[in-house]
């Protein structure tokens, strides 16, 4: 709705990524947890270390999608800013903390055989 809204409001009709935010975070929050009950129902993986690497998701994915927003907000006003430094930091959180969950989820079925 924000971006509807907010780019309606500011007469903007081209791309921008606020376009894609909502699925992004739809996506990227429900496949990995979805994907960690069914694996945590039948191996039982997850213990304090596999915890924290899903709070460093959490924080990766939320601060990707601050980002995303923030970006989206420049695109839509047309603003001279440079985001990327956050924006790579937060991307690089995300994606270490996936990583580290998936060989956590592959080391506990790799085990249970």
């Amino acid at each position: 709705m924000f971006y509807r809204e907010f780019t309606k409001l500011n007469g903007f009709t081209d791309f921008t990524i606020l376009s894609v935010v909502h699925t992004h975070y739809l996506m990227l929050e429900m496949v990995l947890f979805l994907l960690s009950v069914v694996v945590e129902k039948n191996f039982h993986f997850v213990d304090n270390k596999v915890l924290k690497y899903l709070l460093f998701y959490c924080i990766g994915l939320n601060l990707t999608v601050v980002m995303l927003t923030i970006r989206g907000v420049v695109q839509v006003l047309s603003l001279d800013v440079s985001s990327a430094v956050l924006f790579g930091i937060a991307h690089l959180i995300l994606g270490i903390s996936m990583v580290f969950v998936l060989i956590s989820i592959r080391n506990c079925i790799k085990d249970s055989f």
